[in-house]
Order: C-alpha cells, then sequence, then structure tokens
C-alpha cells in the first residue's frame, strides 16, 4: 500500500479498497481511479497473481479509455486472487460481492475481465440482490454478454482497418499474428478473416503455432471449444512452438491480446512487423513503446483499439434496469463507429504533433478528463493576468 500511496498524483486513484474473507479465503481489491466523468466502472478479474498495483494501472487505463471513446463513465477496475477454474469459485464471488456492497452498485458495477465469464457476473448481481450491480450477464437474465459476443476483439480488428489503411496495407492481402486465442484473439482471428487477411501465427497458454502459408481459424476455432488452451497440440500436427514466438514472426499486424507487459525491449528488437495494434491492455513495456517508434513501427495503444468492450459495457450500463435488452444488431455497428473514429483522431493528432500514437491518445483523454475535473471544481485552472 505505501508504494501505492507514492504513486497517487492529479487523476487518482480516488479510493482504493483491499476486501478478504476467512471463511473462503477470498482476497481482492477494487481501485476507483477517476470518477470526474462519471461512477466508476471497469472488469473484474480473477488470477492468482492479481495484485493492487496491477488493479491500479488497470483502472487508470479504464479512465482514459472511457475517455477516449467519449463515454460517460469513470476509470475504475477490480481483481480477485484466485484460480478461475476453482470448484469453490462461487463461494469466492460471492464473497467478494458481499465485501464491496458498500461500493457496488453506487460507486462502482463489476463487469468482465479475465477469468470470469457472463454466469460469474450472474452470480455477482445474485448476490447483491440488484440486476443492476453487475453486466455482461446472460441472455436469460436481460444482459448483454459483450465478452460471449466478442466485441472487443471485432473493435481491435476494426481500428487495425484503419491503421493499416495509414500504412498503405491492404488487409485483404495482410498476414496477422495474434497473442492470445481468448475472447479477445477469437474475435479478432474472425473479423481479420472477414477481412481477407490471412492469420499466419496464434498462440494460447500452452504454446504457439505459426504457418506462413495461413492457418485454418474455423477449424481452431472448433478446436478451442473441444479443447481449450491445449488446442495448439491437436492442430494438424503443426509444430508447437514456445508461447512468445508468434511475436517475432514475420507479419503486417501483429496483435498481442493476451498479458500485459509481454513487449519488451528485447522482444521490441525483435518483432518483424508494420502495424501493432495492442488487443490486451498494457501490452508493451514503455521501453519497447520507446524502440518500436524508433524502429517507425506504428502502435495503437489499448485504450484505443480494445475499447469495443466498453462501448458495449456502456450500452449494458444504460439497460441495467430497463426491461428491454439492446439488440446485438445495434451493438456491433455502435462499436466500430466509435473505435473507428476514435483510431482516426488519435493518428490524426499523432501525425499533426509528431508524437507516438500512445501519447497523442493519452493526451486527448487527459483533456477532456480534466475539463470535466474543472466542471466540478475539482481543480482550478490558473488565470494569468
Amino acid at each position: 500500500m505505501t508504494d501505492l500511496l507514492s504513486q497517487i498524483d492529479d487523476w487518482g486513484p480516488e479510493k482504493v479498497v483491499v476486501v478478504s474473507d476467512a471463511r473462503t479465503g477470498m482476497k481482492g481489491v477494487l481501485v476507483i481511479d477517476n470518477t470526474a466523468r462519471g461512477m466508476g466502472k471497469g472488469g473484474t478479474r480473477m488470477n492468482p497473481g492479481v495484485s493492487v498495483t496491477e488493479i491500479a494501472r488497470l483502472a487508470r487505463v479504464m479512465t482514459w479509455k472511457w475517455a477516449g471513446v467519449d463515454m460517460f463513465y469513470g476509470g475504475a477496475k477490480a481483481g480477485i486472487v484466485g484460480d478461475p477454474n476453482a470448484t469453490d469459485k462461487e463461494a469466492i464471488l460471492r464473497a467478494f460481492a458481499r465485501k464491496l456492497s458498500n461500493e457496488v452498485p453506487r460507486e462502482y458495477v463489476l463487469g468482465l475481465d479475465m477469468g470470469l465469464n457472463e454466469y460469474d457476473a450472474a452470480i455477482l448481481a445474485d448476490e447483491l440482490g440488484d440486476r443492476g450491480a453487475a453486466v455482461g450477464s446472460p441472455h436469460e437474465l436481460g444482459g448483454i454478454p459483450y465478452d460471449q459476443l466478442g466485441v472487443t476483439g471485432y473493435g481491435v480488428a476494426e481500428s487495425a482497418h484503419v491503421a493499416a489503411q495509414r500504412l498503405g496495407i491492404d488487409l485483404n492481402n495482410a498476414t496477422v499474428s495474434i497473442q492470445g486465442f481468448g475472447a479477445v484473439g477469437k474475435a479478432a482471428a474472425q473479423r481479420f478473416a472477414h477481412y481477407g487477411s490471412t492469420i499466419v501465427a496464434i498462440s494460447t497458454s500452452a504454446g504457439a503455432l505459426h504457418d506462413s502459408n495461413g492457418l485454418d481459424i474455423g477449424e481452431l476455432l472448433r478446436l478451442a471449444a473441444e479443447w481449450g488452451d491445449d488446442a495448439v497440440h491437436h492442430y494438424r500436427r503443426l509444430q508447437v512452438q514456445p508461447v512468445g514466438a508468434e511475436l517475432t514472426v514475420p507479419c503486417d499486424v501483429l496483435v498481442p491480446a493476451a498479458r500485459q507487459d509481454v513487449i519488451d525491449a528485447g522482444v521490441a528488437g525483435d518483432v518483424m512487423t508494420k502495424l501493432v495494434v495492442e488487443g490486451a491492455n498494457l501490452p508493451a513495456k514503455q521501453d519497447a513503446l520507446k524502440i518500436l517508434a524508433e524502429r517507425k513501427i506504428l502502435v495503437v495503444p489499448d485504450f484505443v483499439a480494445n475499447a469495443g468492450g466498453i462501448v458495449a459495457a456502456g450500452v449494458a450500463m444504460e439497460a441495467r434496469y430497463s426491461p428491454f435488452r439492446p439488440d446485438s444488431d445495434t451493438i456491433f455497428p455502435l462499436v466500430a463507429s466509435r473505435i473507428r473514429a476514435n483510431t482516426t483522431d488519435v493518428l490524426d493528432e499523432s501525425d499533426a504533433t509528431a508524437t507516438p500514437p500512445h501519447d497523442a491518445a493519452r493526451r486527448i483523454a487527459q483533456d477532456r478528463v480534466r475539463a470535466a475535473m474543472v466542471a466540478r471544481g475539482r481543480i482550478r485552472l490558473e488565470h494569468k493576468s
């Protein structure tokens, strides 16, 4: 906690709540970063390595992400320390929800992130006795299961399409490598295939596959449904490579869509691509981003490219207490519109200011958050005489 206190800046975080439950062994954290533009909203992840610092970093990304897509919610994130495949998962989720009953849903609404699915969202809402306590719940409960719909990966491909055009890359003839074949990676692969791209590499936690002639995404999706991450070991006897190999194969577009900090300085020097589109949150370290910029490799920031999920979550937020569920056919066009417009704005700003897209995107988001903070009287502008 001492380290986190030293990291508080003008933006936040505004509140950090650490919770535990002796009976279930539950340990968790909620970080509400900045609510100048609205109440806290961000996904909840479950992983054995969850830390307060990690969740605080991700909450800050959410602040910029909401501002970037110009939707009026605040940056927040929650995390639970634990195995998402554990047999006592439900008990842990219910304990987590109870401990945050002061904050949820008045200050924060639970959502989906790594390790949680739409049925977990239903459990969280059920424990709090409020259907508005969580979004991303199943259709049967009137929810919008946006992870199941694949809106984040869909948006990643839409962002890539805009950026590729800037570089003169025709996605119809482009090669793509995707790290991660979960909800984001699968949906991104399908959308890239729709555009006519050739997926030359994918990875799961069990290994990576590479075929310069292209992988059969339909077959991989079928195998993933049956074998999960081990699908890579059942694909056409293709040799499985170590995780990380997919980051350095020759390709036109590289999509890191798994974990944070996977592209370090060493990897950044070895990638063989023209365009990196960040499907995961914080996939590249700061020194890596500098190297990629020096190598003239365009990087579309995470909080620009992977914001499709929060666009859908924003729609779900508005519909939490409505008796009518928004039609998913309206969500995809909205995601495409917001993501494509935001990507265009960021790349225009990057070109106009001769700064990397990360800096340009953060500047746009910060201007919007700062304006909201001024309007609420949380900060004052200095007037020069």
